[in-house]
């Protein structure tokens, strides 16, 4: 059995100690993913984005992609990337949250944008 279908045998099946191990060490679970630092911790951000998650969950994810090399508009890119598969109001929920985490305010912005309109 090759590693990819005993991974998903496990998951499948839910075993329990294979998923303890997971969440118990970030080491054993990164191992485990086969991503590098970056990959893995993009996809955290679009799996927040998928579950509309709060504003501290992103400063984590986005500071480990930071971690691992990726630049603001990759994570920004994760936004595009997965609007098709979770839709509209995921992303635009998830938006200012993880401009927050960037360190850019949208909503400061949209005001200052709002003033300057003719």
């Amino acid at each position: 059995m090759s590693e990819f279908e005993e991974t998903l045998r496990r998951l499948a099946v839910r075993d329990d100690a294979y998923v303890d191990s997971l969440l118990a060490d970030e080491r054993i679970s990164t191992a485990a993913s086969q991503l590098d630092e970056k990959t893995r911790a993009l996809v955290q951000v679009a799996a927040l984005v998928a579950v509309d998650a709060t504003p501290p969950c992103y400063m984590d994810a986005i500071e480990s992609a930071r971690r691992g090399g990726a630049s603001s508009e990759e994570i920004a890119g994760c936004l595009v990337a997965v609007l098709p598969a979770v839709g509209v109001a995921r992303v635009v929920s998830a938006a200012p949250k993880i401009a927050l985490a960037l360190g850019y305010d949208v909503d400061a912005a949209l005001e200052r944008h709002a003033t300057n309109a003719p």
